[in-house]
């Protein structure tokens, strides 16, 4: 069995081109405040935009776009989920409600190619929650 550690990067694509390099950059480093990282010279031929996530990367990498709306996301815990809601809606998002579970309060939203994002805060262990709110211990 391989054992895993945690997860390095996260790759999601956006559309080939400058333009939407920028447009990664605008909404990853300066609405959602990631830091950009240098991609690796052997590969900067790929139209690749990295992005730090505490210890984790997030990469962005061109492809012509699939149009596949399947549940492929990704989720980013953030301190103020009100405030990121508000952050986004008035970026020109459009944010969504989903399933409550039990002290992770969350939404999704759609970054400006198309890949859907959970936004989440953790408050609580969500297996006690659940078996406190059913009465039991």
């Amino acid at each position: 069995m391989i054992k895993a550690q945690q997860i390095q990067h996260i790759s999601i694509p956006r559309p080939p081109g400058p333009d939407s390099a920028a447009v990664a950059r605008a909404f990853y480093s300066g609405l959602l405040g990631l830091e950009e990282a240098p991609v690796p010279k052997s590969i900067q031929h790929l139209d690749l935009v990295w992005f730090r996530l505490g210890t984790m990367e997030l990469h962005v990498f061109s492809e012509e776009p699939l149009n596949d709306p399947s549940g492929r996301h990704y989720c980013l815990v953030v301190e103020d989920l009100p405030a990121a809601w508000d952050k986004l809606k008035e970026a020109g998002y459009v944010p969504w409600d989903t399933i409550a579970i039990p002290g992770r309060p969350r939404f999704f939203c759609r970054d400006p190619f198309g890949n859907t994002i959970e936004f989440m805060t953790i408050e609580g262990n969500y297996l006690e929650l659940e078996a406190q709110a059913n009465g039991q211990h």
